[in-house]
């Protein structure tokens, strides 16, 4: 195939890709993916000297959906032309820099929601037009004056056209899913299916934001930066977002966006990139734009964290409480940094809505170190086939009970998967922290030494271990003096290493600090548990069920009958130097972050991942990123480590 064949298969390509985002609102592909075809006809492009005059990289956008009146827009809307790398970014500084005479820059959240238009007169909201094709869009004012992030009336009295994009927060997402019976895909296209709604109060019911990053017109006001018209929309009532910096060179800007990409998965909002535009307005004009782009702003698009793929098969998972998960076999796929062949499915309920078959495209998502999640059905085919559910374990073929979406298999000491999992949870370091029992280990208790409850590891001799296959006799004295040692627990490891369900080592700290005792905690009261911070019904209950559960109770006694004591937690006052206070770690410390959260809890404060105005103080150490700056921005109490040392001792 020659090259103007292939630009034309692209062309056809990328246009039902447009069609099926733009207009339909069903992707059939990643971003990702999308951005490599673009590319390659970009590539093309300059290779060949040809621009087919239907490219889409002349195109500003997607045509207008049928149902709103449409509006002609009084300022052309254009995209942001992408760098591709830091390379790529030094190389347009140094060129806007020439052309500028010399400019700072100014960056910004790219935001992943629906792009908004809204006029105001006189200070009075006029109306809200979607961005449709960058000329025409909709009219969406009256979906739009029910986000009570826009404001109806502001200070300003000219003619004003500003730019942002509607969004729901990752909170609003979670808190509309809890209680909806069809469950929203994703926030974007919860926020996309929420302005294109008829009917504004549907529109309300998901509680948008409109986060606002751009002047498009403002009569007889002048503005000769970008901060200038930043600090104009916060000072008239726009939401913004918590970011906006200046950045006087590619270096400062390489350095923040590695910042923003460590903590975007943390963040309330949904970003892809970030946005870079000079700083001075005077030279934009003369700088100019192409058909598509302004000359003197890029966006710098993070790694994906979405992308589809085959799903080729589902397999079952048992853990240690029995509960049996589906797990999706996928083609293999590049997914922020790593390779991705396997992801959750969560559940029964889950596959049927979100309408998942086998050898069918479906939508992967990953967030860090986040187990990656099938979002959803992409593409299905003429050999797509349903997910059957099973009636037996998939490992000791017992019968599956089904509680709810969940299933679970009741043969908790005969099933092999449950037995290694929970024993492999109560030798972990957080729990009873028995060192040199592996999973594999674990396994070979299993199969040669008949080993099925918690008790039965402390029965364990020497000369039993000898037996196993590499376990010479320091090796086998190692893990008998392991199994010794770890026979004193605090509360919170013991109550962690129980392997109760969605009891974390966080909960299992509150849930001992705040009953002191097993027996206080055994006897609680879901009202009792609840009353613990950041427990809520779901924890509560399972808490409960454990404790009512005879079988439990004997694996607990048995336990301590083979000399597994609880030490008992320390009463509190004695030195609570802390009490009361809030603290959020950020950057390097010279001791491992873990470490430092212990000694601000042993001394009574408390430690949070976010900073707010309810933190008391942050703690920063080398490289501190964005948590520091917000905490400037709120006036929070900023300390190093030898600060909170003094504190102690001061004390």
């Amino acid at each position: 195939m020659d090259n103007l064949e292939r630009m034309k298969q692209l062309i056809k390509e990328i246009d039902k890709h447009n069609y099926n985002y733009y207009v339909i609102d069903s992707p059939t592909i990643s971003d990702k993916e999308y951005d490599k075809l673009y590319y390659e006809l970009v590539d093309l492009e300059k290779q060949t000297g040809v621009v087919l005059p239907y490219s889409p990289t002349l195109r500003v956008g997607g045509q207008v959906l049928e149902g709103f009146e449409k509006r002609q827009h009084k300022v052309q809307l254009y995209s942001l032309n992408k760098v591709r790398d830091y390379e790529d970014l030094r190389s347009w500084c140094n060129d806007m820099q020439d052309l500028a005479g010399g400019t700072d820059f100014a960056i910004e959240y790219k935001f992943d929601g629906l792009q908004m238009v809204i006029e105001y007169n006189n200070g009075i909201f006029v109306q809200a037009t979607t961005r449709g094709n960058g000329i025409i869009g909709e009219d969406v004012s009256m979906q739009v004056k029910t986000i009570k992030s826009v404001p109806l009336k502001i200070d300003f009295n000219g003619r004003l056209i500003v730019q942002g994009e509607c969004m729901m927060t990752n909170k609003n997402f979670a808190l509309y899913n809890k209680s909806a019976t069809e469950k929203l895909k994703n926030p974007r296209n919860a926020a996309a299916g929420a302005v294109r709604n008829l009917d504004p109060k549907e529109t309300a019911k998901r509680k948008l934001d409109y986060f606002c990053y751009s002047i498009l017109l403002c009569e007889g006001q002048k503005f000769d930066t970008q901060a200038q018209m930043h600090e104009f929309l916060v000072k008239n009532g726009f939401k913004t977002g918590d970011y906006f910096k200046i950045c006087k060179n590619a270096d400062q800007l390489i350095e923040q966006i590695k910042e923003v990409d460590k903590v975007k998965s943390k963040l309330d909002v949904q970003i892809d990139g970030m946005v870079i535009k000079i700083n001075k307005v005077a030279p934009r004009d003369e700088i100019g734009y192409t058909a598509k782009f302004p000359k003197w702003a890029v966006a710098f698009k993070f790694e994906a964290t979405e992308v589809s793929t085959m799903l080729e098969d589902v397999v079952w998972q048992v853990g240690r409480t029995g509960r049996v998960t589906p797990i999706a076999i996928l083609q293999p796929v590049e997914l922020a940094g790593a390779t991705v062949s396997r992801a959750t499915l969560n559940n029964i309920d889950d596959i049927k809505r979100k309408n998942l078959f086998k050898n069918a495209r479906v939508f992967v998502r990953r967030s860090n170190e986040v187990i990656p999640e099938v979002m959803g059905l992409a593409e299905k085919f003429a050999n797509s086939t349903t997910i059957e559910t099973p009636k037996t374990c998939p490992v000791c073929n017992h019968k599956l009970v089904q509680k709810g979406p969940l299933l679970f298999c009741p043969n908790h000491f005969g099933c092999k998967a449950q037995v290694v999992d929970k024993l492999t949870h109560f030798a972990s370091r957080n729990a009873m922290n028995i060192e040199g029992l592996s999973e594999k280990t674990i396994e070979a208790f299993y199969a040669s030494l008949g080993i099925r409850e918690l008790g039965d590891l402390y029965s364990l001799k020497k000369q039993d271990l000898l037996k196993l296959d590499k376990f010479q006799d320091k090796k086998a004295q190692n893990v008998i003096n392991s199994l010794e040692k770890s026979k004193n627990p605090d509360l919170a490891r013991f109550l962690y290493a129980l392997g109760i369900e969605e009891v974390g080592y966080k909960t299992a700290k509150d849930l001992a600090k705040h009953f002191k005792t097993l027996e206080a905690i055994k006897s609680s009261s879901k009202e009792q548990l609840l009353e613990v911070e950041d427990i809520g019904e779901i924890i509560a209950n399972n808490i409960v069920l454990y404790f009512q559960d005879k079988a439990n109770l004997k694996e607990i006694d048995d336990l301590f009958a083979k000399g597994v004591k609880i030490e008992e937690t320390p009463t509190q006052n004695q030195n609570q130097y802390l009490a009361g206070k809030t603290f959020v770690l950020t950057g390097t410390l010279s001791k491992p972050r873990k470490e430092v959260e212990e000694i601000i809890e042993k001394y009574g404060g408390k430690t949070s991942s976010s900073v707010s105005k309810k933190t008391d103080y942050v703690l920063a150490g080398e490289e501190a990123g964005s948590k520091l700056d917000k905490a400037k921005s709120l006036g929070v109490a900023i300390i190093d480590e030898k600060t909170l040392l003094d504190m102690i001792k001061n004390n």
